[in-house]
């Protein structure tokens, strides 16, 4: 979303409207109408949902039938005044969604949207959001100043400027009753605390992860699920903490975007703990290649060394073991898996000065403009 205010007068002292140019899919809580096609006429019962500061989302009634599309900026019923959000989806994908997330298009509670926004609610929207960064700052000096235990990690201003939302982190229960009485003989408004974790934290403030690239629940991720030091075993992750932590302090979200693929890919797996036994000796397993379906096996006398077994012959090892039988090798001669004997490095083959240009033409093409200025004071000389 790229903002742009003029503040203007039109008429006299009547402000001109801010232009506010949108674009879609540039926020994490967009959502794709694939049933945009479909003829709608808005009426009184019709439910739109409503986005702000791309943090949170809500439904609402659309009581006066307004001709609403995604990206309008609109005055909604708040608790109280009124606040300012933009508008994310909207027609029947919207009654998808209801159903989804099990509410109930009918119900009372749900508050109701006034009217598109004039240019005077924009302007007060625009200097509310101004303030909330300062506000934030100094809120951290006062919980400081009153010993408090928590961490003020985003405040977010209600379109009217009556109410503030301040979001906190905090590791025990806090009581800041005398913290909100300080809030709010400062900024003259209502103050609302709310915790949230520590994921929520990091989405909010944002910042690029060890991939390189920004945070995914600043991005794109919207609900939280539960990670565990499962998800790491099932994929064969070392079990470092400082590997496997975020910036949140939490074990990365990015921990489930394959788990799934990789217990699938286990399941026809044979059990890793029963040892290999062979004549004369016995194989161990050490470790396990997923996606090449290969047990890494090592020996009772050589621990260090190494031996990769396709998973099919392994259920046939553990097959023969059953019945009795110890055969006399892990891999039948000549028999590997080609996937073992590939080299491991795609480059390995591949020169790093493949597409440098031959030393013989850049000599010749070298200070080719030295070479006209030093002919050219030669002519003048003569």
């Amino acid at each position: 979303m790229q903002e742009n205010e003029d503040l203007a007068s039109a008429h006299g002292d009547e402000p001109k409207m801010p232009i506010i140019i949108y674009k879609p899919g540039c926020n994490k809580l967009d959502a794709f109408d694939w049933l945009k096609d479909l003829p709608f006429v808005p009426d009184e019962n019709d439910v739109v949902e409503i986005r702000f500061k791309n943090t949170r989302k809500g439904f609402y009634r659309n009581a006066n039938a307004l001709r609403l599309e995604i990206g309008d900026v609109v005055a909604v019923e708040a608790s109280p005044g009124h606040d300012i959000g933009r508008v994310s989806m909207v027609g029947p994908i919207v009654n998808e969604r209801l159903k989804k997330l099990k509410v109930q298009p009918t119900s009372d509670d749900m508050k109701k949207v006034y009217r598109k926004a004039k240019a005077v609610d924009i302007i007060k929207w625009e200097e509310a959001k101004k303030l909330e960064t300062p506000t934030m700052l100094r809120s951290r000096q006062i919980a400081y100043d009153l010993k408090l235990n928590m961490k003020i990690g985003d405040v977010e201003y209600q379109g009217d400027r009556t109410k503030a939302i301040f979001y906190y982190i905090a590791d025990e229960r806090v009581d800041f009753r005398q913290l909100i009485k300080v809030l709010a003989e400062e900024f003259r408004v209502r103050i609302e605390m709310r915790q949230i974790g520590a994921r929520q934290e990091a989405g909010r403030i944002g910042g690029i992860g060890s991939c390189g690239r920004e945070l995914c629940c600043a991005t794109h991720i919207t609900n939280f699920v539960s990670v565990t030091t499962t998800h790491a075993k099932y994929q064969e992750l070392s079990l470092n903490p400082q590997k496997l932590a975020g910036q949140c302090g939490k074990l990365k979200c990015c921990l489930n975007f394959e788990f799934d693929c990789y217990v699938d890919a286990q399941r026809s797996f044979p059990p890793r703990e029963v040892p290999l036994y062979l004549a004369g000796r016995t194989a161990y397993f050490q470790k396990i290649e997923v996606h090449k379906n290969i047990y890494w096996y090592s020996d009772s006398d050589s621990p260090t060394s190494l031996t990769p077994v396709p998973v099919s012959r392994v259920k046939e090892i553990q097959d023969l073991n059953r019945k009795g039988i110890k055969p006399e090798k892990l891999l039948p001669d000549g028999e590997l898996s080609e996937a073992v004997t590939q080299s491991q490095d795609l480059l390995s083959s591949s020169s790093l000065t493949r597409f440098d240009v031959p030393g013989t033409k850049n000599q010749k093409r070298r200070h080719p403009h030295k070479r006209k200025n030093r002919n050219f004071d030669d002519k003048e000389n003569n």
